[in-house]
């Protein structure tokens, strides 16, 4: 092992929360350092979109649903709502803008899609997201306790097994992957929460992609291509292909200053440990 992985992710000691975790994964499924207690459950908020959205990918290569059938209000689809472009408002279903006009980040957005996955399947979506996702990477510590924008709870532990699956798939085909990892409708102007207003605010379908926003909860030495997310209960899932790693922290303190000026470093940080 690296020596220099440990004190990197020991870095989340200095965090100003109660309890922290983090894991460091590579391209082969194999974890590069942890720190903290990885079996210790915290609420994901947002982070459970990536896992929700890898449902939603499953049931499309399964043929239940479509990317480009409609759903949520008129001239979207499931494509938009996973890209934040269907133009819903981020809690209310009340639409404020045209479809692929503006990015607008949607809890709404997922819970439609967590409707239309039920309605074209005939499963409770965490049940879907159970079968599909969760019981097949082994995580059996994650619960879908609300909706599918921000109801799960996880560990570290388990966030290394989606991880890995996020860089060799096996629950999907490496296109479709690829396509999730990937811009989806370039060019939409809208805010990063808690990261404001960026000109070109690039998603994939359920991840979020680094691109060259600034400021972002990545480092600076995160490549374009890193996607991910993070939760407002003081998580971050990201993977960056680049270097051939992905990293998860979770906390018990809810985002704030404290996360935008301590997880950018963390990440150079990281990064700088495993390429030393």
């Amino acid at each position: 092992m690296n020596a220099k992985i440990p004190a990197a992710l020991a870095a989340i000691d200095a965090w100003p929360v109660g309890n922290a975790a983090a894991v460091l994964v590579d391209t082969a499924g194999s974890v590069l350092g942890a720190h903290g207690d990885t079996a210790r459950p915290f609420p994901l908020a947002s982070v459970t979109k990536p896992l929700a959205a890898y449902a939603v990918l499953v049931a499309v290569e399964e043929g239940a649903l479509e990317l480009d059938q409609p759903a949520g209000p008129e001239g979207s689809t499931v494509r938009h709502l996973l890209a934040h472009a269907s133009g819903y408002d981020f809690a209310e279903r009340t639409v404020r803008s045209a479809p692929g006009t503006r990015r607008l980040y949607s809890n709404a957005g997922f819970e439609v899609l967590g409707e239309t996955l039920e309605a074209a399947t005939g499963f409770p979506f965490a049940q879907y997201l159970a079968e599909a996702v969760l019981q097949p990477l082994g995580m059996r510590a994650t619960t879908l306790e609300g909706t599918p924008a921000a109801g799960c709870v996880s560990t570290a532990d388990d966030l290394a097994r989606f991880a890995a699956e996020l860089q060799e798939p096996a629950l999907l085909a490496p296109q479709t992957l690829a396509e999730a990892t990937a811009v989806v409708f370039p060019g939409l102007a809208g805010v990063l929460p808690g990261f404001g207003r960026q000109a070109e605010n690039d998603w994939g379908l359920g991840f979020e992609i680094r691109a060259h926003k600034s400021p972002h909860w990545t480092g600076a030495a995160s490549s374009p291509g890193t996607f991910g997310h993070f939760g407002q209960s003081g998580t971050f899932l990201w993977v960056d292909p680049a270097a051939g790693l992905a990293c998860a922290a979770l906390t018990d303190r809810d985002f704030g200053p404290w996360a935008a000026a301590a997880w950018p470093p963390f990440t150079d940080g990281v990064l700088a440990a495993a390429a030393a």
